[in-house]
């Protein structure tokens, strides 16, 4: 296995509810009557990225809202709060990076976020997670289609130049597993709390914790 590619925050530290919070304050912020309950947010995560979730909800209400300027309220919330609360791996996680250093495995963060967003995160998380341990880091600026496009994998392969056929990526939804999938990565589904119902059929396997080990045997059989 020449690479480990993290999909996205949620992969490293589950930051649902701080998310959840950051967007019901910015709904207050911009004058919506809007308050997502963590049912409401689990059944939206399929959008693709804060801004289309948004837009979405606002046409199911029928309102006219500027989607882009409430969703950056939101990132700057969530950068707050995630600066005043922190952040903790998840499971596995920090015994994956460490064996994979120890190991000589390259590391990718390939997000469809924010570079800002990434660095926060990263921040929250450093010494155990941070951003110098990671070779190459994919986020928005980077990849601007989003996921399930696999342009975002595609470009962190290039930078690492490596073979899709020798790495492994870990999703916790279904568009990340699709775009990794497509890219031509095999993919452990590792969901998040709001999204461990999902089927992630095109995923080689689904768990709850990682496992350096089993990582590494899974590109071993695929050749």
């Amino acid at each position: 296995m020449s690479a480990i590619l993290f999909g996205s925050i949620s992969t490293l530290a589950d930051t649902s509810e701080l998310q959840r919070t950051a967007f019901n304050d910015a709904f207050s912020q911009h004058g919506l009557d809007w308050s997502w309950s963590r049912e409401d947010y689990r059944s939206m995560l399929g959008s693709n990225g804060g801004a289309q979730r948004i837009a979405d909800y606002a046409e199911t209400r029928g309102e006219d809202v500027d989607a882009a300027a409430v969703h950056a309220t939101k990132s700057e919330k969530f950068r707050s709060l995630l600066s005043e609360r922190g952040a903790t791996a998840r499971p596995g996680v920090a015994e994956t990076v460490e064996a994979a250093r120890a190991s000589g495995t390259k590391l990718g963060f390939v997000t469809t976020t924010s570079a800002e967003n990434v660095e926060a995160v990263l921040s929250a998380l450093a010494p155990t997670v941070a951003r110098e341990h990671f070779d190459v880091v994919i986020s928005a600026d980077d990849a601007p289609q989003g996921k399930p496009d696999p342009a975002s994998y595609q470009v962190a392969l290039e930078r690492l130049g490596e073979s899709a056929d020798d790495c492994v990526a870990v999703e916790d939804n279904e568009g990340g597993v699709a775009a990794a999938t497509a890219a031509g990565i095999t993919v452990v589904a590792f969901p998040n709390e709001n999204t461990a119902d999902g089927t992630f059929t095109s995923a080689t396997e689904k768990v709850e914790s990682l496992d350096p080990a089993r990582l590494e045997s899974l590109t071993s059989a695929r050749s």
